[in-house]
């Protein structure tokens, strides 16, 4: 019996631009510009954040007056849709409910598993819930166990545990450093590409 698939992607860097650079560029504190891309390890990074973010006061709101200003990368929309329209699609981040919802609207809502935040009553970030821990590979699995053929894209570090236990898991439009790390991996640069990958094999 034919298996039905199923794709599972990443967010920022793949769809929208990454909203901590952007957060960056606003405020002028260039060491919020690290990302995935950079770190590996997620709680250090968030934890390098969430001093930052303490030390210099910018609170949610801060952050989330940057996030109305962004937009989706040119193309994502319609792709998205595209993949809506032709399997089960689900957006896999490590970003927050409380960042998402105005990048979610402009996507037209896809399915998004991610992860929220703690606030205390000034709406000063104090702290951040994982939805599951290695929540990325644990949604690929899911999918798998209910006999999905599961595709996965990523760009960042926090990909790879996603890409590995997936059926096909691809690199979109990485940085040098994480193809060299990880060679083991097709690498994809456009939606074009993408999407002519994908009509192949669905």
């Amino acid at each position: 019996m034919k298996k039905l698939h199923a794709v599972c992607s990443d967010l920022e860097g793949v769809w929208t631009p990454e909203v901590w650079i952007n957060v960056a560029e606003k405020t002028g504190i260039k060491e919020l510009r690290l990302t995935t891309r950079d770190i590996k390890d997620y709680d250090e990074l968030m934890q390098h954040r969430l001093k930052i973010l303490r030390e210099r006061k910018i609170s949610l709101q801060d952050i989330q007056r940057v996030i109305a200003t962004i937009e989706p990368i040119d193309g994502a929309l319609e792709l998205v849709n595209w993949l809506k329209s032709k399997t089960r699609f689900i957006l896999v981040s490590d970003t927050f409910v409380e960042f998402a919802d105005p990048l979610m609207k402009m996507l037209d809502r896809p399915t998004l598993f991610c992860h929220s935040l703690e606030l205390d009553g000034s709406g000063m970030i104090t702290g951040y819930n994982l939805r599951q821990k290695d929540g990325k590979r644990q949604t690929v699995k899911a999918l798998k166990s209910l006999n999905y053929e599961v595709y996965a894209f990523g760009d960042s570090y926090n990909d790879i545990n996603m890409l590995k236990e997936a059926d096909h898991g691809i690199l979109y439009r990485p940085p040098r450093n994480v193809t060299d790390d990880h060679p083991e991996f097709p690498v994809i640069h456009d939606y074009a590409e993408m999407k002519g990958y994908l009509e192949e094999r669905f």
